[in-house]
């Protein structure tokens, strides 16, 4: 077994898609339109694990609650710099870090999307 992706529901397909592919550096995969009429876009980084990201401009149910998704994380090279650029680029919100975890071995941030979806921006060491 393994996993393959996660999919999320997002309010704006083009300002996520700007966010993870434009500033985060991520590479859209795939895209398709469901037979319910909801765009499914694909990202991806270097491993064949991908976020999916699905839209609905007719969609009446409200968005699931970001606080009940913790987060997805995302290596970087430099997660001090990481977060400096996006917070200073894109007006991201800051909700903890950057910080060193011993228990990780890495050098953690926690951000949020344009969703308020968590991402962990993590640099290992080595």
């Amino acid at each position: 077994m393994d996993v393959l992706h996660s999919a999320v529901w997002v309010s704006d397909m083009e300002t996520t898609l700007a966010f993870y592919v434009d500033e985060l550096g991520l590479e859209k995969t795939r895209e398709f339109v469901s037979g319910d009429g909801a765009r499914n876009v694909f990202v991806a980084g270097e491993s064949d694990t991908e976020i999916q990201f699905k839209y609905d401009p007719d969609r009446e149910e409200p968005l699931p609650a970001p606080t009940v998704y913790d987060h997805v994380a995302i290596g970087v090279d430099d997660t001090d710099a990481e977060v400096e650029r996006l917070v200073e680029e894109t007006d991201c919100r800051l909700r903890r870090g950057p910080l060193t975890s011993d228990g990780a071995n890495a050098r953690v941030a926690f951000i949020e999307d344009s969703n308020g979806y968590g991402i962990e921006l993590v640099e290992e060491f080595d």
